[in-house]
């Protein structure tokens, strides 16, 4: 299950970061981003599991870029 919900995760962050519709709609609901990509209902603590795996990988891919500009000005 736990490398299905990384799957997962990895799917939504390359959908919601390519839309800016979609990212605008997770950032006020999250839970119906979700289901409306995934295009499922899955229990709360399965889809909260996600919100916070796709939280993460966009803070952490959004400070890999902001490092990575910063090293362009050095």
């Amino acid at each position: 299950m736990a490398t299905d919900i990384k799957a997962q995760i990895e799917a939504l962050v390359k959908k919601v970061t390519s839309d800016p519709a979609l990212m605008k709609q997770f950032k006020t609901e999250p839970i119906k981003a979700v289901e409306k990509v995934l295009g499922v209902d899955l229990p709360d603590d399965v889809i909260q599991q996600i919100i916070t795996g796709v939280k993460a990988k966009i803070a952490a891919d959004g400070a890999q870029d902001l490092l990575g500009n910063l090293k362009k000005l050095f």
